[in-house]
């Protein structure tokens, strides 16, 4: 779920999940069917795809507080709702502990979740003050460690290429500066030094999101753990299974489209002029079939009912029987 703040909202409002009939209806639940919700959050595509069929589902999520939840959801569902601590980048490992070496459909919502930024506990909301943390999991460093800790040019570098604040220079400059009298430790002194920093846009935009998208991305690696999940997604589904994957910024959205784009071409043939060895090679067979041809959006009734969804980007690929590559999509074994 994005991490985009809207003034005024909530902060008990439960966690909606979006695109949810378009995601379901990309998957086609089937009897006896197994499938993964890679990011159970609040387990509103669970939910969905166990009464779309008989099947089962394997909910994976690193928040333990989403485990906490779940525990409820699978006491309604049993033997059908199995629950699994731990990252979905890590799901082929994960699920083959358990003994699930393939899967009939892959459900990936990216980013944050609602009920996770309006808990000011957890430290991700620039509209609420609580502790500068933003970690998914309760272990690693967290949002203030990196503010207080890293020089000037490393942050500019992680608000720059994480969240794409062209203003990052100077919003780097500015934490540095205001550390150099305390250390920040809560969300709005952060976002007040950020905005006292950069003037707000004229969309409208608060100047501290951008800093404070890169802040969590770079503190849950979730670019890095994209890229893990669409493969081993790539690994774990049967022929014909199905992934869908809900992203919502610029920077998730490239990454899922371009390992469609790659998955789903058919190597180019050698030159006739090639070397033999190497024309003689058999090209690299497409391991997905594009489900849809551009990336789906939320209709106006969901908009109108739930703002959050704006960003939202729902792509996916139907699994063929073509040996899965060894690489992640950013070209990394």
């Amino acid at each position: 779920m994005s991490s985009d703040e809207l003034p005024g909202q909530d902060a008990e409002r439960e966690h909606i999940p979006v695109l949810l009939t378009e995601v379901v209806e990309m998957l086609e639940p089937k009897p006896g069917g197994v499938y993964v919700d890679g990011t159970f959050g609040g387990g509103g595509y669970t939910t969905a795809v166990l009464n779309a069929a008989e099947c089962v589902v394997w909910a994976i999520d690193r928040d333990p507080q989403a485990m906490e939840r779940g525990a409820i959801l699978a006491a309604k569902y049993p033997a059908r709702l199995h629950l699994v601590a731990g990252r979905f980048g890590d799901m082929g490992d994960l699920l083959g502990a358990q003994g699930v070496s393939g899967v009939d459909g892959i459900a990936l919502d990216i980013g944050v979740s609602s009920m996770q930024i309006d808990d000011r506990a957890r430290g991700f909301s620039f509209l609420r003050d609580g502790p500068l943390d933003m970690r998914m999991e309760a272990s690693g460093r967290s949002a203030a460690d990196i503010v207080n800790s890293m020089s000037e040019a490393e942050l500019a570098d992680i608000i720059f290429n994480y969240g794409e604040e062209r203003h990052a220079r100077r919003v780097a400059r500015a934490i540095v500066a205001a550390r150099r009298e305390r250390p920040i430790s809560r969300t709005l002194r952060l976002a007040d030094v950020i905005r006292a920093a950069v003037r707000r846009a004229h969309d409208g935009i608060d100047p501290a999101t951008r800093t404070f998208q890169a802040l969590r991305i770079y503190v849950n690696d979730e670019l890095g753990e994209l890229e893990r999940g669409l493969a081993a997604a790539e690994r774990l589904l049967k022929p014909g299974g199905r992934l869908a994957v809900v992203s919502f910024h610029s920077l998730e959205d490239r990454i899922v489209k371009t390992f469609f784009r790659n998955r789903s071409h058919a190597a180019e043939k050698p030159s006739r002029h090639a070397p033999a060895t190497l024309a003689t090679q058999s090209p690299v067979r497409a391991t997905f079939k594009p489900l849809a041809r551009r990336p789906i959006t939320p209709r106006a009734e969901e908009l109108a009912a739930n703002p959050r969804s704006r960003s939202a980007r729902l792509r996916g690929g139907e699994r063929t029987a073509a040996t899965a590559l060894t690489s992640i999509p950013g070209g990394r074994a």
